[in-house]
């Protein structure tokens, strides 16, 4: 990572390791050349890297989604005002989750139902930065 970028993403030279938590990754996180691997993880795994400590770049407009994890397994996430703008080096890791089955909300609703959260199909895959 040229200097400049370390410097704009808090880089004070010393090799510190960061874990995300999130819905998505985005080929802006990495660099040009990064090399990553992903391995699925069971809620067990999920739970203790995240009291490990982690970042969240949750988006703030999927609270809900956030929420219906938290319900569902007993999570406690954090989700930031704005979504965080996140650069990974090496070491780095991401906990994605994806949630599948859970309906869009409507205007009107903020929030899903306990029979909607018990459907929805829940995976987590850890993704890292390797070189």
């Amino acid at each position: 990572m040229a200097a400049d970028a370390r410097r704009a993403h808090g880089y004070n030279g010393v090799f510190e390791m960061t874990t995300h938590f999130g819905f998505a990754i985005a080929d802006s996180m990495f660099s040009p050349s990064a090399t990553v691997s992903r391995r699925p993880l069971e809620i067990d795994e999920v739970k203790a890297l995240l009291a490990e400590g982690y970042v969240s770049c949750c988006n703030p407009q999927h609270l809900a989604t956030v929420e219906a994890a938290e319900a569902r397994f007993g999570l406690s996430i954090t989700v930031p005002e704005k979504a965080a703008l996140v650069f990974l080096s090496k070491g780095d890791r991401v906990i994605v989750m994806s949630v599948r089955g859970l309906p869009r909300l409507e205007e009107n609703r903020h929030e899903y139902t306990e029979e909607e959260i018990a459907r929805a199909n829940f995976t987590f895959g850890l993704w890292t930065v390797e070189a």
